[in-house]
C-alpha cells in the first residue's frame, strides 16, 4: 500500500500507516486525470455570475494556501478557525490547512460576536480566516477573545489577506505525514446546553462517512452533481457539498447566500444537480412555494433528495412524491459522528422512519442506565459505534465521558426505536433540546432571553409540530 493511500474492500476500508486525508480527496485527482474537471461551481446568489474551478486548479490552489499558512510561523497541529462563507477560498483554506499540518476548526457563520469569541479562545487557535461579510462580528470577537489568535486573516481585500499570502506562495507542498487517527479537523457542536464543544474528528473519518453513506448507501458516483442547502460548516453541509463530489470525482455546486424556497429551485434549474441535500423545514416550504407557483418548475436533473437534520415527517414525504415524483432519502446524522449513519435509500424508503443501518455501523437502544438494551420496538436511547466517531471533545473530558462510552460506542442524544426488520424511528430528544431547522435550539435559552426583557414576568417554551408536523418552539409569556 503506498503512503497516504485508503483502500475500499468488501472487507472494510484500509489505510496506509502514513496517511494525509488532502492526498486522496484533492492529489489523487490529478494522477487520474481529472485535472481538467470541473470540481466546483459557486455563485453568491442565483442569477449571479458564477466561478468555476477545475481539479486541477483546485490542487493547486490548496498547496498555495498550505504554503501561506506555514509560512505564518505556526506549529504542526496548531488549529486555524474558518469563518468563511461556502465558496471556493474555504476548500483551498481546509484542505490546505490540513495538507500542511494544522487543523482547520469551520465554525457557524452565523455566529454573534459574543459565541466567535468563545470560540476562538476555547480553540486556541492560532490564526482565523474569514470571508469579509462577516466582519463586523469577527472584529469585535478578535478583540473579546482571550487570548486571541495571533493571526485574523480576511479571505480578500486590502492588506495582508489569504489570497494576498497565497499570491506570494509555492504552488508545490508535499503532504504532511500523518496517521490515520492523528487529528484532521473540529467541527463545534451545540450539543445539548451550554457552551459548544470542540469536536475532533480523524484523517480517516471523511473517508468512512463518504464511503459508507456517499457510494454505499446513496450511490454516489463520478458522474453526480450535488447542491446542499445546508452549508459547509454544518457537517451535513460538509458532506454533501465537499467530501461526496470530491472522494468520487464529481462535482459540487457552492452557494454562498442564504438557501430561501425560491433560491434553492433557481439553482437546481441553472445548474441541474442529481442530488439536492436539505432539510425538513426547507421541503416544506417548498412545497408550500410550489402550491403558489404558476409553473411547476424542472427538477428534471435530480435522481434523488436527502435529508437530515430533524426528523422528516411522513405527510412531508409523501406530498414531496407527489408533487415532484422524487423520493426524500431521510436520515440522522451528527457532528460527532460526521455525517448520516442511519438512512433510507434509493428503492428502499419507508416513510416517518429513519431508514436503516448505513454500512460499516452499529446501533443499540438502551435503557436510561446506558447499558441494559431495550426490547425491539420499545423506545430508549440510540448509541452508535463506527470508524467515523470523534476522538474527544476538546479540553472536555467530562463531556467525553458522558458521549463516548468505551469500545467505540458514542451516545447521540436521541430517543428511538427499532423494528424487526430494522428500520429505525426516532422519538425525540433524550434531554429537552429541539431540532428547528436543522439547528439545535434550547428551550432553557429561548425562556431567558424573554425573561430577560422588562416587559416579560415569566416565559414557558415547547416543542410544539405545525402544520407539516415539524416542531417549533412555542409557548407563553407574561
Amino acid at each position: 500500500m503506498r503512503d497516504h493511500e485508503a483502500i475500499v474492500s468488501s472487507d472494510g476500508i484500509a489505510f496506509a500507516g502514513t496517511f494525509n486525508v488532502a492526498v486522496p480527496f484533492i492529489d489523487r485527482h490529478l494522477d487520474e486525470g481529472r485535472g481538467d474537471k470541473v470540481a466546483v461551481r459557486a455563485v453568491d446568489s442565483p442569477d449571479g455570475p458564477e466561478v468555476a474551478v477545475t481539479y486541477g486548479e483546485l490542487a493547486e490552489a490548496v498547496n498555495l494556501a498550505g504554503n501561506a499558512f506555514a509560512g505564518l510561523d505556526l506549529a504542526r497541529g496548531d488549529r486555524i478557525v474558518l469563518v468563511i462563507k461556502d465558496a471556493p477560498e474555504f476548500l483551498y483554506a481546509f484542505w490546505g490547512a490540513i495538507k500542511a499540518g494544522f487543523v482547520p476548526v469551520p465554525i457557524n457563520t452565523l455566529l454573534r460576536a459574543r459565541d466567535l469569541a468563545f470560540i476562538f479562545a476555547n480553540s486556541g487557535c492560532a490564526a482565523i480566516v474569514y470571508s469579509p461579510e462577516f466582519a463586523s462580528e469577527v472584529i469585535p470577537a478578535l478583540a473579546e477573545a482571550r487570548p486571541a489568535p495571533a493571526y485574523a486573516l480576511p479571505v480578500a481585500g486590502d492588506g495582508i489577506t489569504l489570497v494576498s499570502l497565497m499570491e506570494a506562495a509555492s504552488d508545490k507542498l508535499d503532504p504532511v505525514p500523518s496517521s490515520p487517527a492523528d487529528d484532521a479537523f473540529w467541527l463545534y457542536s451545540s450539543g445539548s446546553t451550554g457552551t459548544p464543544k470542540g469536536a475532533v474528528h480523524a484523517h480517516r473519518d471523511m473517508v468512512v462517512s463518504s464511503q459508507r453513506y456517499g457510494v454505499e448507501t446513496i450511490g454516489v458516483g463520478e458522474g453526480d452533481i450535488h447542491l446542499s442547502a445546508a452549508k459547509l460548516f454544518f457537517a451535513y453541509g460538509l458532506g454533501n457539498a465537499m467530501t461526496f463530489p470530491l472522494w468520487t470525482g464529481g462535482a459540487a455546486v457552492l452557494f454562498g447566500g442564504r438557501p430561501t424556497p425560491d433560491g434553492m429551485i433557481a439553482l437546481i434549474e441553472r445548474f441541474k444537480p442529481t442530488l439536492y441535500y436539505a432539510v425538513p423545514t426547507l421541503y416544506a416550504a417548498h412545497l408550500h412555494a410550489l402550491d403558489a407557483a404558476a409553473a411547476a418548475p424542472d427538477l428534471a436533473s435530480l435522481r434523488a433528495c436527502v435529508s437530515a437534520g430533524e426528523p422528516l415527517p411522513a405527510p412531508i414525504f409523501e406530498r414531496w412524491k407527489d408533487r415532484t415524483g422524487l423520493d426524500i432519502l431521510d436520515g440522522i446524522g451528527t457532528t460527532e459522528i460526521l455525517h448520516i449513519f442511519i438512512s433510507n435509500r434509493p428503492g428502499a424508503v419507508k416513510p416517518g422512519s429513519s431508514g436503516r443501518l448505513v454500512p460499516g455501523y452499529e446501533a443499540r437502544i438502551v435503557a436510561d442506565d446506558g447499558s441494559t438494551e431495550i426490547a425491539t420496538g420499545e423506545i430508549g436511547n440510540l448509541m452508535i459505534r463506527g470508524d467515523s466517531v470523534i476522538s474527544r471533545y476538546w479540553e472536555l473530558p467530562e463531556k467525553t465521558a458522558e458521549a463516548l462510552t468505551g469500545n467505540g460506542w458514542i451516545r447521540t442524544g436521541d430517543s428511538y426505536s427499532v423494528d424487526a426488520e430494522g428500520w429505525f424511528t426516532c422519538q425525540g430528544r433524550s434531554d429537552d433540546m429541539l431540532k428547528v431547522g436543522g439547528i439545535w435550539c434550547s428551550p432553557v435559552e429561548i425562556e431567558a432571553r424573554l425573561a430577560a426583557h422588562d416587559a416579560v414576568l415569566e416565559a414557558a417554551i415547547v416543542g410544539r409540530a405545525d402544520e407539516d408536523g415539524l416542531i417549533k418552539p412555542e409557548g407563553p409569556v407574561r
